[in-house]
C-alpha cells in the first residue's frame, strides 16, 4: 500500500494512504499552537485534494489541548473538514487520562455532526477498521 509523507517534524508525521484514502497523523510529542494547527491544516488540504473520507489520529503521545487550540479545532478546522466530506475517524487515544477525556469530548461532538468516530488503543487495528469502511 502506497503512503505519501505529507509532513514530518519533531512534533508529528502526517501521511496519506493512497489506496484507502486515509489521512493519518502520528503525534510524536505534545503539540500546540501553530505546530498543532499546521498538522491539521496540511491534512485538510490533502483531504480536499484527494476526496478523502477517513482520518486516522494516532494521539498516543499527545495530551490535552490548550483552550485556544481546542476552540480553533472545533470552530474553524472541523467545519471545513466536515464540509469536505469527512465520514470516518479512528482515534488512537492519548496515554494520559487528561488527553483521553479531551479526545472523548471531541469524538462525541464530531459524532453528533455525522462523523463515524471510534476510539482505539492500537494504530494498526484503527487503520484496519478504517480500511474496511467505504
Amino acid at each position: 500500500m502506497t503512503s505519501v509523507v505529507l509532513l514530518d517534524n519533531e512534533h508529528a508525521t502526517l501521511w496519506f494512504h493512497e489506496e484507502s484514502k486515509i489521512v493519518h497523523h502520528h503525534i510524536k510529542k505534545w503539540v500546540s499552537g501553530n505546530d498543532f494547527r499546521s498538522i491539521l491544516d496540511k491534512g485538510y488540504e490533502c483531504f480536499v485534494k484527494n476526496n478523502a473520507l477517513k482520518w486516522l489520529s494516532d494521539d498516543r503521545n499527545n495530551g490535552a489541548l490548550k483552550p485556544d487550540d481546542e476552540e480553533w479545532a472545533t470552530k474553524t478546522w472541523f467545519p471545513r473538514v466536515l464540509k469536505a466530506g469527512w465520514k470516518h475517524w479512528a482515534v488512537v487515544q492519548p496515554a494520559k487520562l487528561v488527553g483521553q477525556m479531551n479526545i472523548k469530548r471531541f469524538t462525541e461532538t464530531f459524532a453528533k455532526a455525522g462523523v463515524n468516530a471510534q476510539l482505539f488503543t492500537d494504530p494498526d487495528v484503527a487503520k484496519k477498521w478504517l480500511e474496511g469502511l467505504t
